[in-house]
């Protein structure tokens, strides 16, 4: 029999690792292309014959998304594979329907079948959706870990951004080697913080390669998930975040709900900032998708460094890109910090918006308001820059998890608003972890 033809729908990351795993090496398909969505300036580029192997001497093309129905005809696609996150259980079966539409299948790999095996322990990290306070829980995990005598490094869910090949491992330990893989803003996001607390991070495109370097180091590889995508690696110790701010969110998106479901452990974060109904009703839905999970609370305590220089001050406020885009939310820690803070008035920074900045709002019109750290590329960090300098506004609360005057250059004041993980019944997390642990 041919090869059955296949489509990967990606973007930019969980799609690279399901054609590693499921299809790189596997005679019975043919991969024709990826699509690309959510990120820019994916399509248009290959993903590299280096890491697509000996069957794909020449790479596989990287499309758009809306020419789907167009590539399925044009390349006699049997098969879409449907391989991103955070999205909504409508838009997944639209995609499905245009898929059946154009003539072909339309698949989600499993979870399982996905995930490679270590032979550390992996402690994964996941969520129903993005900008729960995955990250914030990976850092009190780490800590946690090192207090335990334990060594530990973390993995990354993949942000390829730059030159594929390249990327393929990269080891994080010091601010050169974020300036050594050109990181972009949404890359140091997620790795200063790791680089700050004296802890080495991994990440890339070949997660496998990865986890058998990060195996040599470590006695527990803890799995930073994005997004509300599901773990690479196979967990001895699955913990999901759940929102309470966005209650019903955990039953109505992809892959999130499988997280919640396939849960050790579920942390209703951010109960600070939520009414006892919120909560309830997140517990309850979490409740019956997952009888066996236990159920804990945890908040999130924001505090601004040096609030006297925003207090009673006109302020523009930034939160960290994809919360504020795919996770929907329309405002994050920044805002909170600020108000606590006594900001006079947070200024609307759309109409001021350049460029790609602008393209966001239009976007993502619930971002509107607040700006968000879009950094995907140099372009795009300049763009960011120069929008903060026409805000009329006198100061800067900066809600993101680095110091974004490392890659800004801004005559505004900045301040920065940090947020920690912080159990409401302490302990519970040691116990988690001392248990899988054996000790």
């Amino acid at each position: 029999m041919s090869p059955r033809r296949i489509v990967i729908l990606g973007a930019a990351g969980r799609d690279f690792h399901n054609f590693n795993v499921c299809y790189r090496d596997n005679p019975a398909y043919d991969v024709v292309a990826f699509t690309a969505t959510q990120i820019p300036d994916i399509a248009g580029r290959r993903y590299p014959a280096s890491l697509a192997g000996s069957r794909y001497p020449d790479g596989i093309p990287i499309v758009d998304e809306s020419e789907l129905t167009d590539l399925i005809g044009r390349e006699r696609v049997d098969e879409a594979v449907f391989s991103y996150s955070d999205v909504a259980h409508e838009r997944v079966m639209h995609l499905a329907e245009q898929t059946i539409a154009a003539g072909a299948a339309f698949s989600l790999p499993g979870g399982r079948p996905t995930m490679l095996a270590a032979t550390k322990p992996v402690i994964a990290v996941t969520a129903v959706r993005t900008g729960v306070g995955k990250s914030q829980t990976s850092r009190f995990l780490v800590r946690l870990l090192k207090d335990l005598g334990v060594r530990v490094v973390s993995v990354r869910h993949p942000m390829p951004y730059g030159d594929l090949a390249r990327q393929a491992v990269q080891r994080f330990a010091t601010h050169a080697d974020l300036d050594l893989h050109e990181c972009t803003i949404e890359e140091r996001e997620e790795y200063e913080p790791h680089i700050d607390a004296g802890f080495v991070i991994y990440a890339g495109v070949d997660y496998e390669a990865i986890l058998r370097r990060a195996e040599a180091e470590a006695d527990v590889i803890l799995w930073d998930g994005g997004n509300n995508d599901l773990p690479f690696y196979v967990p001895a110790l699955h913990i999901v975040l759940a929102d309470p701010l966005r209650p019903g969110d955990e039953a109505r998106y992809h892959p999130g709900e499988a997280n919640v479901r396939m849960a050790d452990l579920i942390i209703v974060n951010k109960c600070d900032s939520a009414t006892a109904e919120q909560i309830e009703a997140v517990e309850a839905s979490c409740r019956s998708l997952n009888p066996r999970a236990r159920i804990v609370r945890a908040d999130s305590p924001v505090t601004v460094e040096h609030p006297e220089v925003v207090r009673g001050k006109r302020v523009v406020v930034i939160e960290d890109g994809p919360t504020l885009t795919h996770g929907s939310m329309t405002y994050g820690a920044g805002v909170v910090g600020a108000r606590a803070a006594g900001v006079a008035e947070i200024v609307d920074p759309a109409p001021f918006a350049v460029a790609s900045l602008a393209a966001t709002y239009a976007q993502y019109p619930n971002a509107r308001g607040i700006l968000p750290a879009m950094g995907y590329g140099e372009a795009q960090i300049r763009d960011l820059e120069a929008t903060i300098e026409a805000v009329d506004c006198d100061a800067v609360v900066s809600g993101t998890p680095i110091d974004l005057t490392r890659v800004l250059s801004v005559t505004k004041p900045m301040v920065r608003a940090r947020y920690e993980l912080r159990e409401q019944t302490p302990g519970v997390l040691a116990a988690e972890v001392r248990r899988i642990l054996g000790r």
